[in-house]
């Protein structure tokens, strides 16, 4: 699996507001692995108000153990995803849910959704160079996401999307999970792509 070149949290000609679908498989011409659309799937599960950050944070864990990603890394994920949980219940709407993607059955993205599809500044603090970031750190306003771009190395975006519980309009909040290699893809999988192949957690 190998990383694409980042890109901005909306990308012109995708009209649901993700950013394209990393590809994998295959070969370019000069024999190095190409991505394709070949094998999307995703773990869903409902986000309790009360118990969000506990659960998201439990779902990540178990899902990273099982694919052998260090204990550092899994920690950090726990972090990062507890922060986006925590965030959807102070600023967000129910329905919260929180949604692993796999590719080729490898964890890679994670999103956290609320039912509130305006994503007002969201994009713009995920956004920051990186220098920007570390100083504001310590301001308290954004800091939970500023730490989540901080965990996923710069690799988060925040876009429009549809609760998959409900099918409502919703925002996604989401980041690039460690994976055993040490890669992260830059971009999200696409929801579409995954239903086929969706298990909900109630």
């Amino acid at each position: 699996m190998r990383p694409t070149p980042h890109r901005p949290a909306s990308t012109p000609g995708d009209p649901s507001g993700h950013p394209p679908l990393p590809r994998q498989g295959g070969a370019t011409e000069a024999g190095t692995p190409q991505e394709s659309y070949a094998d999307v799937s995703m773990l869903a599960a409902a986000l309790v108000p009360g118990s969000a950050s506990r659960r998201a944070r439990a779902l990540v864990r178990e899902v990273l153990r099982d694919a052998a990603v260090s204990a550092d890394a899994v920690t950090d994920a726990e972090l990062a995803v507890a922060e986006l949980a925590s965030n959807c219940e102070r600023h967000g709407r129910p329905p919260f849910e929180v949604r692993i993607f796999s590719l080729s059955g490898v964890p890679t993205w994670c999103e956290v959704v609320d039912g509130d599809p305006d994503l007002r500044w969201i994009p713009a603090i995920l956004n920051r160079p990186r220098e920007q970031t570390v100083l504001d750190l310590f301001a308290e306003n954004g800091r939970g996401l500023l730490l989540v771009r901080e965990l996923s190395g710069g690799h988060c975006h925040a876009y429009r999307t549809t609760a998959f519980t409900t099918g409502v309009p919703a925002k996604a909040v989401a980041f690039a999970l460690p994976t055993p290699s040490g890669l992260r893809v830059t971009c999200p999988p696409l929801l579409h792509l995954a239903r086929h192949r969706a298990r909900l957690l109630l």
